[in-house]
C-alpha cells in the first residue's frame, strides 16, 4: 500500500514546485513486489525569464531518493518538454498523465486530462509497437526468462490493444486480462509480487510465446481498425503551455 501523504511531502522536500505527481510503474501497472521501487512521474514549470533566455536550465529533473528503505525513482519534466513529449505520441507521458495513483497536482491533471485525451491518435501505436520490441529483445536474452519481463510484455500489448480499440488510457494489467481469455495471468502476477527479480519458473516457455505473437497480431490490427483521429492537436497544446507560462508569471 503506497502512503500518499509521506510521497507528497518527500516529494516537497526536493523544492522544485511540481505540476503534478504520480506513480508508474510496476504500482501502476498492477503488479507491484513487497520489493519494487517506487516509479515518480510529473511535470514542473521553468521561470519564464530562464526558458527565454540564452541558456535555459536543463528541462529534466531526476533524482534517487530514499522512502522508509525503499528506493524512489524521481523523474519530472519542464512542462514545455512534457508536452512536446505529449504530441509525439508518447505512452508514457498519457500514461503518467492518467494514472489513478496521484501524488500531488490534482487541480492542475484537472485541466490537463481533457486536453491529453485529445492527443489520443492512432499512431500512439508505434510507442506500443516499440516498447514491444524491446521486451521481446531482452525476453530472447534471458535465461531463464524473469516474470517481470514477461509480465512487461503482455502488459504493452494489452495496453495499446485497448487504448487503440477504446480511446482509453488503462495500464493496470488484471483490469486489462479482463476483456482477454487470458486467465492465467493472474497467476503470474502473483508469482511477480512473490520478490521483483524471481525467475518465471514452472510454466511453458513456448505456450507463452505463442501467446505474445498472437496478442502482437491483434496489436497490428487494432492500428488498422482504429477509428482514432490522426492528427494531433498542437496548436491546443501550444495555447495551454502559453496559458501556463504566462499564468506562472502573473501570480
Amino acid at each position: 500500500m503506497l502512503d500518499f501523504e509521506s510521497l507528497a511531502k518527500l516529494v516537497d522536500s526536493r523544492g522544485y514546485r511540481p505540476l503534478f505527481v504520480t506513480v508508474s510503474g510496476a504500482h501502476l501497472y498492477g503488479f507491484p513486489s513487497p520489493d519494487s521501487d517506487i516509479d515518480l512521474r510529473g511535470s514542473h514549470l521553468l521561470p519564464l525569464e530562464e526558458v527565454v533566455g540564452l541558456h535555459p536550465p536543463p528541462g529534466t529533473l531526476e533524482e534517487k531518493l530514499d522512502h522508509h528503505g525503499r528506493e524512489v525513482e524521481l523523474v519530472s519534466h519542464d512542462l514545455g518538454k512534457y508536452l512536446r513529449l505529449l504530441v509525439r505520441n508518447n505512452g508514457y507521458v498519457l500514461e503518467q498523465i492518467c494514472s489513478p495513483l496521484v501524488v500531488m497536482g490534482g487541480e492542475f491533471l484537472a485541466r490537463l486530462r481533457p486536453l491529453a485525451a485529445q492527443c489520443i491518435t492512432r499512431h500512439v501505436y508505434h510507442h506500443y509497437r516499440g516498447f514491444l520490441n524491446t521486451q521481446l529483445r531482452q525476453l530472447a536474452r534471458e535465461e531463464p526468462k524473469r516474470v517481470k519481463t514477461v509480465l512487461y510484455a503482455y502488459r504493452v500489448l494489452l495496453t495499446g490493444i485497448h487504448l487503440l480499440r477504446t480511446g482509453e488510457v488503462e495500464a493496470n494489467l488484471l483490469r486489462l486480462a479482463q476483456g482477454f481469455p487470458l486467465d492465467f495471468l493472474a497467476g503470474l502476477v502473483a508469482e511477480k509480487q512473490a520478490g521483483e527479480l524471481a525467475p518465471a519458473t514452472g510454466f511453458d516457455w513456448t505456450f507463452h510465446q505463442q501467446k505474445l505473437s498472437e496478442l502482437e497480431a491483434e496489436l497490428d490490427s487494432a492500428h488498422r481498425a482504429s477509428l482514432l483521429p490522426d492528427r494531433l492537436p498542437s496548436s491546443e497544446v501550444n495555447r495551454f503551455l502559453v496559458r501556463e507560462r504566462l499564468a506562472a508569471r502573473s501570480d
